[in-house]
């Protein structure tokens, strides 16, 4: 193929890269009501199933935690056993809080002195929350489900390096998976992550990744219904509940986009629209207008070609 000089060859590359990014989306085009206008009442997939923890803790190693019910996270923060716990199930990787920290580090950054009660709902479930870290707004908190040995952990903070923000990551060594959604994790954690979000006033709907034993970062897919309530999902606001559906969608789509440009890279600190993502939102934007409906399904396919879980176009 002879290569064209100058703007026209810059041009006809771009052509061809937005007919390659319109055929990627050419089943979806076809379910589209013949205004472009998406059916919003499309038929619901099955849930995914839960995710699978490794290696549960033991309950004799966790028996003294119920021992800091309703002191301030900072003391449980000192314990050394806690410390050792910390350790072992907090993904070992390097996070960009700022500046480049292991993980465990910019936890404590946003936990150490905090003066909020810990928590043990129903004898069971252990939360451990700081108020606010020193710096980018950081918050972070330990769930701990004392029965079956599941160790999860959150960390929200405003990054300033262009990827997007404010952003939320879950984390946790016991995950071995790479794709993962909200309801697959524990409904009682879905349930206690909602609560820390509305008192630490945590946006509902955001850009939200998850880190397992890899210690690389990936996108936490929103699979809420916020038109229905839920265990991590207020009563619906009329009016306002597709809109957040398609906010959460276009999260989604951002995290996976800068997921992938960054391989994935838990301090990852750049991101830019490249000229394929620039096409296609132009295409969504033809095809569906300011149908809703359409605009979710046409970024959540976008969303799963991004992450490698989507069919091939």
């Amino acid at each position: 193929m002879q290569f064209i000089p100058g703007t026209c060859g810059r041009l006809l590359r771009f052509c061809c890269l937005a007919v390659f990014v319109q055929l990627t989306i050419v089943a979806a085009v076809s379910q589209a009501s013949p205004d472009g206008q998406q059916a919003d009442a499309a038929a619901p997939e099955p849930p995914p199933p839960p995710a699978a923890f490794k290696n549960p803790i033991p309950g004799v190693q966790l028996a003294f935690l119920t021992g800091f019910d309703g002191h301030p996270a900072n003391d449980l923060m000192k314990d050394k056993r806690f410390k050792e716990l910390m350790k072992n199930e907090i993904p070992r990787t390097e996070y960009h809080y700022g500046r480049d920290m292991s993980l465990n580090d910019a936890l404590g950054y946003a936990i150490d002195g905090s003066p909020l009660p810990v928590e043990v709902r129903d004898g069971r479930f252990l939360m451990a929350a700081g108020q606010q870290g020193r710096y980018l707004s950081g918050r972070g908190f330990i769930w701990i489900d004392l029965q079956a040995g599941i160790f999860l952990g959150g960390f929200f903070f405003h990054p300033v390096n262009g990827e997007p923000t404010p952003t939320l990551t879950v984390f946790s060594r016991q995950l071995q998976q790479t794709d993962l959604s909200m309801s697959q994790l524990p409904e009682a954690f879905a349930q206690d992550m909602a609560q820390w979000a509305l008192v630490s006033r945590v946006p509902l709907v955001g850009t939200r990744y998850f880190i397992p034993e890899n210690g690389k970062k990936y996108a936490l897919l929103h699979d809420e219904d916020y038109c229905v309530a839920g265990p991590s999902v207020p009563p619906p606001s009329l009016g306002q509940c597709q809109e957040l559906n398609a906010e959460a969608a276009d999260a989604d789509m951002n995290a996976a986009y800068f997921m992938k440009q960054t391989k994935n890279a838990a301090n990852a600190t750049a991101w830019m629209l490249g000229p394929d993502q620039v096409a296609w939102i132009g295409l969504r934007e033809q095809s569906c207008g300011n149908g809703l409906g359409c605009r979710i399904r046409f970024t959540r396919e976008r969303t799963r070609v991004l992450t490698g879980h989507g069919r091939s176009r």
